[in-house]
């Protein structure tokens, strides 16, 4: 699809022109639309299905003869999964009309001027990047969730919402109503799983929106569960139910209600006023913790909401304006292939840097073969570059424009950049592997992955002082790490006595930690920490876990077959087999240790705490322990519901939030002197 400014204007077009337009971009649009709505991968940046829909709607305005009851500005969403179960909306759940600037956003106020008579008031909200649901509460009690699906039939998600903590199961209230709100993943959840998905060779999301759908219309739940997925509530159809007249009391009833609120939004009269918050948040929305793609205006009378009605498709009463794409152009110098720990090989563009929603962005990636092979980057090429979900540099497509004549496309190459071993695609990943055990790059990354905080905590070994042993020859493996002396240490470059030691005692305490520390650090494919930890306290010892077979490992809850026969596959190498002897033999502990009894009557039982910032005298893991050994529960965001928050040296958005809801603060030497005294 062209550009839109490459387009004719609507005004010179022929009624022959104009049809032959409309049909390529009704076709477009479909296939568009079902890629984001139902297969959660959208091939094309959402700005640019914004402007394409756009020109439809101009072109049927101006040859009403065009449009047609199959036509997509005629339809709402898109088809409910059919691997889901189907649910009815008693009212339809409709989408919101979009306006692309302030003047256009002016002239949707001045129609519903027109339309009424009494003194007008709007409530402005952000524009959640996520997918609508819906939430059905009978006698408080939560029974019924589901997707928007078309509007009218959407999919059953009961299960997945029970997943997601700020979806409550009973109301403080023995209401029975239907509530609506925004599924969203917060854009570190966001950056995290694309991380995930990346190294375990599979496709990653384009943004927190498709993220975020793709986590919740799973069939099974528990990986709902691990998305980290949360939800704010913001409509309820039937409002006379709820005893509130204005959508901005409707807010705050929900929040007495249970539900988990935006609380960013505000009244307002003027043009003034929706031009400020408009200002204030584009500006901001990169400082937010969830992603945001604009503001939604609503007439804050809900009475008079219900006397505007609706169209179709969307409400007479309410808009979307959507945010200008913030993007770049830039040069693409090169393209370069890195190999992770688990043999995945990723490229990397290599940029003239430039300057990207308030940062220097130089390099992005480019995911995969296919990836790059659907772009069509070339080296030389300008590329435009955007940043998915506000947080993740891209290239969404080239400037064909300046391509330069003798470009020529990009070669994919065959084999590793490391060792030369022929790659591959294992079985129908879209990534591509090195599968040599030996890869010295694999070996670096599983080594620095060996020590990390969440696997055996070998403080001090970093990425750098890994290359260092590896290039020295001191260490091929894990194994190779127990056997290190002082003196070998201290030819490492800017080692001392004192950072030798301490190194040295990080090696040694890491012998005593529990058998999942070592299970995660190890590296085996499809286990992460949380699966460790479940393997690990169901079989209690390692040789207990190497003579198990897949079904035995598949069958502890949330395991599965995927990660049973990863792991059986994985000890099953006699490569594996002779590493976890020289383990043994070297004194690494090989069990799972439970975790001490929580303390009983502890002042700290039941308070929902928040960690945050960096922490100097422990690490944030040992704090998070001690808490929940105290009966604490350690939680991720802070809420209305959060008791305290302890934050370290550069703490953010989570301290500024804290500090609007009235929450207890605490710095960490604060925290310190509670330990000791408890």
């Amino acid at each position: 699809m062209n550009r839109m400014n490459d387009l004719k204007p609507i005004e010179q077009l022929t009624s022959d022109e104009a049809r032959t337009e409309v049909n390529q971009i009704k076709a477009d649009i479909i296939k568009w639309g079902a890629e984001y709505y139902e297969q959660d991968q959208p091939s094309v940046e959402d700005f640019i299905y914004d402007q394409t829909y756009a020109r439809l709607v101009a072109l049927e305005a101006k040859f009403p003869e065009l449009q047609s009851p199959d036509s997509p500005t005629q339809q709402v969403g898109g088809k409910p999964d059919s691997n889901l179960a189907k649910v009815e909306h008693e009212i339809p759940m409709l989408s919101m009309g979009d306006v692309f600037s302030v003047d256009e956003l002016m002239e949707f106020n001045e129609r519903v001027y027109k339309n009424t008579k009494d003194h007008l008031e709007f409530n402005l909200e952000l524009k959640i990047d996520g997918l609508a649901v819906s939430m059905v509460y009978e006698n408080g009690k939560f029974v019924q969730g589901s997707t928007r699906g078309n509007g009218t039939i959407g999919e059953d998600i009961t299960k997945n919402l029970k997943m997601i903590k700020s979806v409550p199961q009973q109301l403080s209230e023995p209401l029975s109503i239907e509530v609506r709100g925004e599924c969203y993943m917060p854009k570190e959840a966001f950056a995290k799983l694309n991380l995930q998905r990346e190294t375990d060779g599979e496709a990653v999301f384009a943004n927190p929106r498709n993220a975020a759908a793709g986590s919740l219309r799973q069939l099974d739940a528990q990986v709902t569960a691990d998305r980290e997925l949360s939800v704010f509530a913001y409509y309820v159809p039937e409002f006379e139910g709820v005893g509130v007249d204005t959508q901005s009391e409707m807010l705050a009833r929900l929040k007495e209600l249970g539900f988990s609120i935006n609380e960013n939004y505000r009244k307002v009269q003027t043009t003034d006023e929706i031009k400020a918050y408009i200002d204030y948040y584009t500006e901001r929305r990169n400082q937010l913790e969830f992603g945001i793609d604009g503001i939604v205006e609503k007439v804050n009378d809900l009475h008079l909401q219900a006397e505007l009605g609706n169209t179709v498709k969307v409400p007479r009463w309410e808009i979307a304006y959507k945010f200008p794409p913030e993007e770049e152009q830039t040069i693409l110098e090169a393209i370069e292939w890195t190999v992770g720990r688990t043999g995945t090989v990723t490229p990397t563009a290599v940029m003239e840097p430039v300057q990207l929603a308030g940062t220097t962005v130089a390099r992005a990636s480019l995911h995969n073969p296919d990836y790059l092979i659907e772009k069509d980057v070339r080296i030389g090429d300008t590329v435009y570059l955007h940043k998915a979900g506000d947080i993740i540099p891209e290239i969404s497509h080239v400037n064909l424009d300046k391509r330069k004549a003798n470009s020529e496309p990009y070669i994919i190459p065959t084999h590793c950049p490391e060792c030369d071993s022929k790659l591959v695609h294992l079985d129908e990943e879209v990534a591509l592997r090195c599968i040599n055990p030996m890869c010295p790059a694999q070996i670096k990354e599983g080594l620095a992955h060996f020590a990390s905080r969440n696997a055996m905590n070998i403080d001090g070994l970093g990425p750098r002082i890994v290359e260092q042993l590896f290039q020295l020859e001191l260490i091929k493996d894990v194994a190779g790490l127990y056997r290190l002396t002082k003196d070998q240490l201290l030819v490492l470059d800017k080692f001392g006595e004192k950072s030798t030691d301490n190194l040295l005692m990080a090696i040694d305490a890491s012998r005593q930690n529990s058998l999942e520390r070592l299970l995660f650090g190890l590296g085996i494919r499809h286990v992460g920490a949380k699966a460790a930890k479940l393997i690990a306290s169901n079989f209690e010892t390692l040789s207990e876990l190497m003579t198990a077979d897949s079904d035995e490992i598949s069958a502890v809850e949330s395991i599965g077959p995927t990660i049973g026969d990863s792991v059986v596959t994985y000890f099953s190498n006699e490569q594996v087999q002779q590493l976890i002897r020289e383990l043994q033999a070297a004194g690494v502990n090989m069990t799972y240790l439970r975790a001490t009894d929580i303390i009983e009557d502890s002042e700290w039982s039941g308070q929902k705490v928040v960690l945050t910032g960096k922490l100097e005298a422990f690490t944030r893991n040992d704090a998070k322990a001690w808490l929940e050994a105290h009966g604490a529960n350690v939680v991720g965001s802070v809420s209305k519901n959060t008791n305290l928050l302890i934050a370290g040296t550069d703490a953010g958005s989570k301290l500024a939030k804290a500090q609007d809801l009235g929450i207890e603060i605490w710095n960490e030497q604060r925290f310190e002197t509670a330990m000791k005294e408890d």
